[in-house]
């Protein structure tokens, strides 16, 4: 196993943050500030999400630098035609992260207007890296969400990530894969994706496969030789009853068989019983096709036998809701060595001062409200901090936990929410509230900045 961060560099960003980070090195504005990233809105038929990609922006600030061909291939631009050379010669040059951030752990349930990340960094630091924080968060923290509720939906059975070859790129299909296991599921068919994060791998064959044989039996035998433990035999080649006709006729006793098109209730019925019939009740099936929550729940539901599901264009392209409303705002500033908070008063996109806190208020080991107030305010009762140190003068404070732990952490933190929160179509109704310092302080931000 190999965790190497994807691939990202310092021109991973929009061209208005370069613009500004030179504006603010010319003008000398280059004390620290405060800017968080969270989520404005729930998608539609979210209650909660899963907090993900940390792992992948803390790899980023640690090692963004800009080159000397980006610097001077910026330097040509014609928007940069007046900034004078050394801040591509001395600043860009020596550029790294070299601030904090807090976040709130892998795995962890949250809900809209709440701080996932924290950074603070002197003021070109901090906004040159949204665009990359803003992209790697926001997509894994969708992927995860999305797998948690499909996993939900399977009532225990094994949920594959099969979704690499839908993926928008091929980066994109790694941090799916990634964010999908987080979210709970069990194994992943991209290599390397197992091999980078050491997530269980899973495949069965291709239609090409049975394809390529003149007989589907034949094609069945052969996969057989090389693989007599793990054969999963895909039946829906032709025809799937036949094909299941053909398996047991040849005496072969596959581990698990696999369904992917068809009205997979009535025919995952008529397999297993033929497969029963035949003195086959070890051999399991396992459905795939254009599955999502939804699917799978009714699936379940109508009490089809399968055993374990493959998902793939649900989950690596979150085919219901593939944009999260992340934002990533500015919240504090220091002017000549005194800090203000600041605001953005924009209809429907207002925002509150000061760097912030998440408190979750904890009865009988479940969570019962969250309370967003300033950092240094007194906590509620019965209330643990969701936002945790996790770098310090751009390098990590600690190890990212093994990617097993993190899933397991997140499993029992969705096991944990209120029951009405886990329904595929729940109301996002989690009580989530603004301290009244907090709330004073945006009122008293507000006239300043008038």
């Amino acid at each position: 196993m190999i965790a190497t961060p994807l691939m990202i560099n310092a021109l991973t960003t929009d061209l208005y943050q370069l613009t500004m980070a030179a504006g603010y090195w010319r003008a000398g504005l280059t004390e620290p500030a405060t800017f968080e990233l969270f989520v404005r809105r729930l998608p539609p038929r979210r209650a909660f999400l899963i907090a993900a990609g940390l792992d992948d922006a803390l790899a980023f600030l640690e090692s963004i630098r800009f080159t000397e061909e980006e610097r001077n291939w910026l330097r040509a631009l014609t928007q940069f035609a007046h900034v004078p050379s050394g801040f591509f010669d001395d600043y860009l040059r020596q550029f790294s992260f070299t601030g904090a951030v807090s976040a709130v752990s892998e795995g962890t349930p949250i809900f809209q207007d709440e701080p996932i990340l924290r950074v603070t960094a002197p003021l070109p630091e901090a906004q040159l890296v949204e665009t990359a924080l803003l992209a790697t968060v926001a997509f894994a923290t969708s992927v995860a969400s999305k797998a948690a509720r499909v996993v939900h939906a399977a009532a225990g059975r094994p949920v594959i990530e099969f979704g690499a070859r839908r993926a928008h790129g091929v980066h994109a299909g790694l941090a799916a894969a990634r964010a999908a296991f987080i979210g709970g599921c069990d194994g992943t068919s991209l290599v390397d994706a197992a091999y980078r994060y050491g997530i269980p791998t899973s495949g069965t064959m291709a239609h090409s496969w049975v394809q390529t044989f003149a007989d589907e039996v034949d094609a069945f035998r052969e996969f057989s030789r090389t693989f007599p433990e793990s054969a999963v035999y895909l039946l829906d080649t032709y025809d799937t009853v036949a094909a299941t006709d053909k398996l047991i006729a040849s005496g072969l006793k596959p581990p698990m068989v696999r369904l992917d098109s068809g009205e997979i209730v009535s025919l995952s019925r008529e397999v297993r019983a033929k497969l029963d019939a035949a003195g086959l009740q070890a051999t399991r099936i396992f459905a795939t096709g254009d599955l999502d929550e939804y699917r799978i729940g009714t699936i379940v539901k109508e009490g089809a036998p399968i055993d374990g599901f493959g998902v793939g264009t649900a989950l690596s392209t979150v085919s219901d809701a593939p944009a999260l409303s992340a934002v990533y705002k500015l919240v504090e500033v220091h002017r000549h060595g005194e800090s203000a908070g600041v605001i953005k008063r924009s209809p429907g996109k207002h925002t509150w001062p000061c760097p912030k806190q998440v408190w979750r208020v904890m009865e009988n080991g479940s969570p019962v409200s969250d309370l967003i107030a300033g950092v240094g305010e007194a906590p509620p009762p019965n209330a643990v901090p969701l936002l945790q140190p996790a770098m310090e003068h751009g390098r990590r404070l600690t190890p990212t936990p093994p990617l097993a732990e993190i899933r397991e952490s997140s499993r029992r933190a969705v096991a944990a929410l209120p029951e009405r929160l886990l329904s595929l179509d729940a109301a996002a109704d989690y009580p989530v509230a603004i301290s009244a310092p907090l709330d004073a302080a945006r009122v008293t931000a507000s006239r300043y900045d008038r």
